[in-house]
């Protein structure tokens, strides 16, 4: 059990996202809470099902294949996998903007393009072997996620106590902001909620999984909404929610809680936080990399995605993220967008969440088509209240993305922030359906 929570930890926690979750200012808390009761709870219950009635290589995937055929199986292989890169780069794209913040050089545009191709290839050669599936990395990076949070939330426990806080607490500021700059952010807590599926695959290692996997979903859902909440706290103590960094917003916290820009202890926290960024990419790289061999396997994902090593590690997939990833940190300086960070992590939140959307009808159609299966975890409850816990968490989903990707009105802000997202997911979209129809998927 506790293997299996440091697990979701280090999966389903991404330091990178506390600022992002800061940004929405404090009416987070309503959505943490909101968002726990009528997401987390369903989603984690048909995952719990779906994760143990279904247990094979291919996941979501599977799932939504067994349910409604090949087309829409590759297509949510195609979103699944295609997050990864974007995710990859975005997270590249923080490496030369922290480097510089904990230590003061100035890093132009060249040398900054070189520092995030050597991390995309770094986790890319890592992917190839057995290590990126370790349990240790795991664990590892799950504590040092957690000591990260704990110390912006302890110092802002104390700045707020010495100094006051940035962000004044008022009965008006909790409650639920409905602006669009908001409810774009909230998508992020959506994001940390998805992943918990991977518990399932622990379900052979488990004395009693019935019961073990829905408590270490739920366990773990409560741990990391604490975490996040107690890590945006101390952002929000230090600086005001209009002027959080979704990129480096959690370190320049620390600077200013601390009053020191640069230091020992700015940069071992920075080192720190590099480190999880790489931890995020290692444990999800072995599960994202064969779900799209196990698709090609079935001819629902191109060809290069099956080639594997001798080992039987994906080879084929690694690759392609590492290329993908690289041309977009490559093509990153021309894009009009301040926020580059803010782009492609966005752009990765629609591609992941799309990816989630079929997995809710998926599971009441299996419950119809394929009722004689043994469910080792069964969802008890009538046909409505089933109906209720999956297009709740499915039509919350599909909320989020017209948030995050559509633009809201046509001033130039809003169409600068949102068109590179809304056009990039347009543009792999239609990549998804090209390789449909080339490989004559029906």
């Amino acid at each position: 059990m506790i293997d299996a929570v440091l697990s979701v930890i280090c999966v389903v926690f991404v330091a990178e996202a506390a600022a992002p979750v800061a940004a929405i200012g404090n009416s987070q808390y309503f959505w943490w809470i909101f968002l726990m009761i009528g997401f987390l709870v369903p989603y984690g219950l048909i995952a719990s099902e779906l994760g143990t009635t279904y247990n094979g290589e291919g996941g979501l995937y599977d799932w939504v294949r067994k349910a409604f055929g090949r087309k829409m199986g590759a297509r949510v292989s195609w979103y699944y996998w295609i997050n990864f890169p974007l995710w990859m780069a975005s997270l590249a794209i923080i490496f030369p903007e922290m480097i510089s913040l904990i230590s003061g050089w100035e890093i132009n545009t060249i040398v900054g393009i070189m520092i995030e191709l050597i991390f995309i290839w770094i986790v890319t050669v890592i992917a190839f072997f057995p290590i990126s599936d370790s349990v240790w990395i795991l664990n590892g990076a799950a504590v040092i996620k957690v000591l990260l949070a704990l110390i912006v939330g302890i110092l802002g426990i104390y700045g707020a106590i010495t100094y006051g806080v940035a962000n004044e607490y008022t009965v008006q500021s909790l409650l639920p902001s409905f602006d669009v700059k908001s409810l774009s952010f909230v998508s992020v807590i959506l994001f940390n909620f998805l992943g918990f599926e991977v518990i399932t695959t622990m379900a052979d290692d488990m004395e009693n999984p019935k019961k073990q996997i829905p408590q270490a979903i739920i366990i773990g859902g409560l741990v990391i909404a604490a975490i996040y909440i107690f890590s945006a706290f101390g952002i929000g103590v230090a600086i005001p929610t209009e002027e959080i960094s979704t990129s480096s917003g959690l370190i320049e916290s620390l600077q200013l809680l601390t009053g020191n820009p640069t230091g020992i202890f700015i940069s071992v926290m920075g080192i720190l936080f590099l480190l999880t960024l790489f931890g995020n990419m290692i444990s999800w790289s072995m599960g994202v990399n064969s779900v799209a061999a196990y698709a090609a396997d079935n001819g629902d994902m191109p060809s290069i995605f099956k080639k594997r090593r001798k080992n039987g590690i994906p080879f084929g997939a690694p690759i392609m993220n590492g290329l993908v990833a690289s041309f977009v940190v490559i093509i990153a300086p021309f894009i009009p967008n301040e926020d580059l960070f803010w782009s492609f992590f966005a752009l990765n939140l629609v591609m992941f969440l799309l990816s989630y959307v079929p997995v809710f009808p998926a599971f009441l159609k299996l419950r119809k088509i394929d009722p004689n299966t043994e469910r080792p975890f069964k969802v008890v409850g009538n046909k409505n209240f089933l109906r209720l816990l999956a297009y709740t968490p499915m039509s919350l989903i599909i909320i989020a993305l017209i948030f995050i990707a559509i633009p809201m009105d046509s001033s130039s802000s809003t169409l600068e922030a949102t068109l590179p997202i809304t056009i990039g997911a347009v543009v792999f979209i239609v990549i998804g359906e090209l390789i449909i129809k080339v490989k004559k998927i029906g």
